[in-house]
């Protein structure tokens, strides 16, 4: 019989070699990578049955590498693995298109556990956090599904997060102040923030923050 393909997404290498070896019984890993154009060019070219992907990673961050990849319909069912027990991005990856979302504070026989049951064609998420979200629907057809940061946009937040006024961002991406608070205001629009305080934490766990 043959055994599941699977390629792993995640900028820590140690965590990753651990990872490889935890699946190695059930799966063959087709690869590892460590940022998200690399997840997206790797899945392209190989094709796994399974992929595994961090969200915070660098270059592109998991949320809007598998958004992009799934418009390539690569076909491979992914399996968010993070850090980051919260609910607005549990529902962004399952919006994104992921099957499952597992804490790296978890337990290795739960990931096997959500594999195995993500290949028999359920979805699943890590008991911790679905207490939190049992009465919320993963994709409300009124929510804004399919956000994702323009090269500008990623830009101006990046700028914020390193502690620039937007008159500075304004200059050094040689824009107007106006047109640069634009750009947040449509960030945190987008994000569903209310705070820049909000928005700069949001991108710290998306790795978008260079901290």
């Amino acid at each position: 019989m043959t055994r599941p393909t699977i390629l792993i997404a995640d900028d820590h290498k140690m965590f990753a070699q651990g990872l490889a070896g935890l699946l190695e019984d059930e799966f063959d890993l087709v690869g590892t990578v460590e940022n998200g154009q690399a997840l997206i060019d790797e899945a392209v070219r190989l094709r796994p049955d399974l992929i595994i992907v961090d969200i915070s990673m660098p270059v592109l961050n998991g949320l809007d590498a598998v958004r992009r990849l799934n418009q390539n319909n690569a076909g491979s069912k992914i399996v968010f693995l993070t850090m980051h027990a919260d609910r607005r991005l549990l529902r962004e990856a399952f919006q994104c298109g992921g099957v499952g979302y597992v804490l790296k504070q978890s337990a290795g026989e739960e990931l096997l556990f959500a594999l195995r049951q993500v290949m028999s064609g359920q979805n699943y998420i890590s008991p911790s956090i679905e207490k939190e979200v049992k009465n919320e629907t993963l994709a409300t057809p009124d929510e804004k599904q399919h956000f994702s940061l323009t090269p500008r946009q990623r830009e101006v937040l990046q700028l914020l997060c390193a502690g620039y006024t937007m008159k500075e961002i304004a200059s050094r991406l040689n824009i107007s102040t106006r047109t640069a608070e634009t750009y947040k205001y449509q960030i945190m629009e987008g994000l569903g923030v209310e705070s820049t305080a909000e928005l700069i934490q949001y991108a710290i766990k998306l790795g978008l923050s260079g901290t």
